[in-house]
């Protein structure tokens, strides 16, 4: 949580980019960020090619919203506002903090689940009259995890659609959200580094297509948040 910001763009040796570097995407952040009513985050490039954009910090006042150069490279004026004001939307609503909660959260049912099961398995199933259900409880233990996944998973994609929302609401318009995010949905992605710990943060998931299923996928199937920003705006 304190160190999320550095962490995340070390891991992806993140540039910060200046306003004398990038005047144009400077100018854009800091009209956006006003429209959202919080402070101008920090703006970083990361070099790769697959177009992906996210923001990270502990709060407002420590954000860094950050852009691949393969984003920079396919998106129109229009388009980059509509992912930016995706990405400020996160920062504006905390969404690493929420994050960071339904990971603690996931967390302690994980541990207390290997708990159980270490109890199962060496007899702390019983109670004392022996009536206890060692299988059971080696059953719970084993699906105790697999319910803080989908917990997990059902935050993020929560999140994403609330950030869709806002993002179109910051940017005065959804047209440029939904364009960006068909031009994402299209793009042949190269593959890249992107590690699982942090694909969640990204506005798609850069590991989608190494993904089991549905229902632990990250993020939302990006046509329904595309179908929802345009039907939603009409």
């Amino acid at each position: 949580y304190w160190f999320s910001d550095k962490i995340v763009l070390s891991m992806y040796k993140a540039r910060e980019l200046s306003p004398a570097d990038a005047p144009l995407i400077h100018k854009m952040v800091d009209e956006l960020a006003a429209n959202a009513g919080i402070p101008k985050p920090r703006v970083y490039v990361v070099q790769e090619e697959a177009p992906n954009a996210f923001a990270t910090g502990r709060d407002p006042k420590h954000a860094v919203v950050a852009v691949t150069t393969g984003l920079l490279s396919i998106m129109n004026r229009e388009e980059l506002a509509g992912v930016l004001s995706h990405e400020l939307t996160h920062v504006k609503n905390r969404d690493i903090l929420v994050g960071s909660i339904a990971a603690v959260m996931a967390g302690a049912i994980m541990l207390l689940a290997n708990l159980a099961k270490f109890a199962a398995i060496f007899g702390g199933g019983q109670d004392r009259e022996g009536g206890g259900n060692p299988i059971a409880a080696l059953l719970m233990a084993f699906l105790a995890p697999l319910a803080a996944m989908l917990i997990q998973a059902a935050i993020s994609r929560s999140r994403e659609y609330l950030a869709d929302d806002g993002g179109a609401d910051i940017a005065g318009t959804a047209q440029g959200l939904a364009s960006a995010l068909s031009k994402l949905a299209n793009v042949q992605r190269p593959p890249q580094s992107a590690s699982p710990n942090t694909a969640h943060m990204y506005i798609i998931n850069p590991l989608s297509t190494r993904s089991m299923s549905n229902l632990f996928a990250t993020h939302p199937p990006i046509e329904e948040r595309i179908a929802r920003l345009r039907c939603e705006r009409i």
